[in-house]
């Protein structure tokens, strides 16, 4: 493979391959990495460094000067590069270490065993963003991998829902363990069983990226993304409200008699019941200081409100002794990949869901690129932006399978880094790069990772449930793209109809298949369709699809006849509410008011 090396500002159709990029020899690569490092202008520049930590307050003056824009192979400060690639690693952050611990907790994995994860997580999401980044060209083809452009990656969420009902599914079966008193043990297996399904169907994404990005956004039109992309969020709100008012798992909920346990155990240094004052209380000063440094922050505050909420949320935990410092103290001082383990399989009611995660996947990927290629000031049609679709969701895949092989459940393009892009109106490639020497620095230093491990679960929870809701909000802009004739309400009707039923009762179709013999194949194949049709978002992404596949494209003339029906009624009620305040007129006119009310 050949590295391309795109042009920025020179972005056309006719720019695609390495050839296009200007040759530099050797002594001109070294001279230029000297000056960068050993001149002022080289290092800190001429930047205004002041516009990104200058807050909003209503008695400061606002500067109209507009920071520069610095394309994609621009040259730029070293020192602002550091910089923003931090800004960067810190936007993606609370998405990176989120995922690996709730889906721990869901195994009952070890608190050393989430230090790696989370470890492993940040090391991951740091080489594999430098791939997207670099852009491969495979070598006598037409097809890269990757976009060239600050198109980060992180740990998906769209796993989460997936992973903790297999796994539930997979205690109740045998196959991770239970104690004998109902305590369910730590099921390395089927995590295990997660990566090795999900690296697998991998192949589905990998595959779709060799197809013209025009039909797949004709086979997944918003119609199907949007409902799917909500539902994933709005299924997630309930583990972070859980978390938010305790923790899950054993301490979830309050029985009305005999003992229960405390959050986050019994044995913790300030442990409560669940959904006590405190804990409600605390979660809450995590999302109103994201809502505060949303409002009144500096620009850089802005772009990382979720991590500003987190951080304040933590020092008020560790003030009122929340906290345990018996992981941290425990921990190693470094981790790496493939410290722990786990048997890979094959789990074959996964397959099914996880096709649909990777439908998710490669849908949002086409999307997100879409909009770094719009705020990164390149274009969004042609052959090079098709190129960057098709590397994209090509790197997306082999990503994902990476990621599995790697210890990690699979990764996704993450969107949040196009609002630092817009803000800092930075899209340089130097920057992307720094973010991931940040991310991987982060992994590699476990204590950092454990301290993350034991932030209490009501703070997280603050801190998710505004993160999840802005995946359910990223669906609803999706969806709010259609055009809403009969056919599209139709399909969301449906489609959410059994989504959001699945969500409300998880259970609904748990009895249908009373199967207890010894065929495991047929066992697996009934658990796929219960899993399916009680995970929300999934049911719903495949009754949108079949739906929008089935029925015919609605006639223009019978669209074009129900808007002038739409219109007419508007027209009806316009005209109505105008000889009504006309009346009203009148009445005053004889009455002798000099006012006019209107109705």
């Amino acid at each position: 493979m050949s590295v391309n090396i795109d042009q920025g500002p020179l972005d056309s159709p006719d720019r695609i391959g390495p050839e296009h990029a200007p040759k530099r020899s050797f002594g001109e690569h070294v001279h230029h990495i000297i000056t960068a490092f050993t001149t002022k202008q080289g290092l800190i520049g001429t930047y205004d460094y002041g516009f990104l930590f200058k807050p909003n307050l209503p008695f400061m003056k606002k500067s109209k000067q507009r920071a520069p824009f610095f394309g994609l192979q621009d040259r730029m400060p070293v020192v602002l590069a550091l910089l923003l690639g931090f800004q960067h690693a810190l936007a993606m952050l609370a998405g990176i270490i989120t995922p690996p611990k709730i889906i721990a907790s869901s195994a009952n994995f070890s608190t050393e065993t989430t230090q790696y994860l989370v470890s492993t997580s940040l090391i991951i999401c740091g080489i594999l963003s430098a791939v997207q980044i670099t852009r491969f060209h495979i070598y006598k083809t037409p097809y890269y991998i990757g976009t060239g452009l600050i198109s980060v990656v992180g740990t998906s969420f769209s796993i989460i829902p997936i992973a903790t009902a297999a796994l539930s599914q997979m205690y109740g079966n045998g196959m991770c363990p239970v104690a004998a008193d109902g305590t369910k043990l730590p099921c390395p297996e089927g995590y295990g069983a997660i990566l090795g399904t999900a690296s697998l169907c991998a192949l589905l994404e990998i595959g779709l990226s060799f197809t013209s990005p025009r039909i797949l956004k004709k086979l997944f039109p918003p119609i199907v993304t949007g409902p799917t992309v909500m539902l994933i969020g709005v299924s997630l709100i309930q583990t972070a409200l859980e978390g938010w008012a305790g923790g899950s798992g054993n301490c979830y909920g309050r029985p009305t008699s005999g003992d229960y346990m405390l959050c986050p155990s019994n044995a913790a240094p300030h442990a409560l019941a669940w959904g006590s004052a405190q804990f409600i209380g605390l979660g809450f000063s995590v999302f109103v200081t994201i809502i505060i440094a949303e409002r009144w922050g500096a620009p850089i505050m802005k772009s990382l409100s979720v991590i500003i909420g987190l951080l304040v949320g933590c020092i008020i935990a560790a003030a009122c002794g929340y906290f345990d410092k018996s992981g941290i103290n425990a921990a190693p001082a470094v981790s790496f990949i493939w410290v722990k383990t786990f048997p890979l399989t094959v789990y074959g009611p996964l397959i099914l869901p996880l096709l649909a995660v990777y439908l998710v996947l490669m849908m949002e990927a086409i999307g997100d690129i879409t909009a770094t290629c719009d705020v990164s000031r390149l274009q969004v049609d042609g052959a090079l932006f098709d190129s960057r679709i098709q590397g994209g969701v090509l790197a997306d895949g082999i990503n994902g399978m990476l990621a599995g092989l790697c210890t990690i459940t699979p990764m996704s393009t993450f969107a949040q880094n196009n609002g630092v892009i817009a803000l800092t109106r930075c899209a340089n490639r130097k920057v992307g790069y720094a973010a991931c020497f940040f991310l991987v620095i982060m992994g590699l230093f476990s204590k950092f990772a454990a301290a993350i491990t034991a932030i209490p679960d009501t703070v997280l929870g603050g801190m998710t449930t505004f993160l999840f809701s802005s995946v359910a909000v990223s669906g609803v802009r999706i969806i709010s793209t259609i055009h809403f004739n009969r056919r599209a309400r139709f399909i969301l009707t449906a489609s959410l109809s059994l989504g959001f039923g699945a969500i409300l009762v998880p259970n609904w179709f748990s009895y249908v298949f009373t199967y207890t013999g010894n065929n495991r194949a047929k066992a697996g194949f009934f658990d796929a369709i219960v899993l399916v049709l009680e995970t929300g978002f999934a049911v719903t992404a495949f009754m949108a699809l079949g739906l929008n596949l089935l029925l015919p494209e609605e006639d223009e003339e019978e669209d074009a006849e129900s808007l002038a029906g739409d219109l007419a009624d508007r027209e009806e009620a316009e005209a109505a509410e105008e000889r009504t305040f006309g009346a009203h007129k009148s009445l005053d006119a004889e009455s002798g008011r000099g006012g006019i009310t209107k109705a």
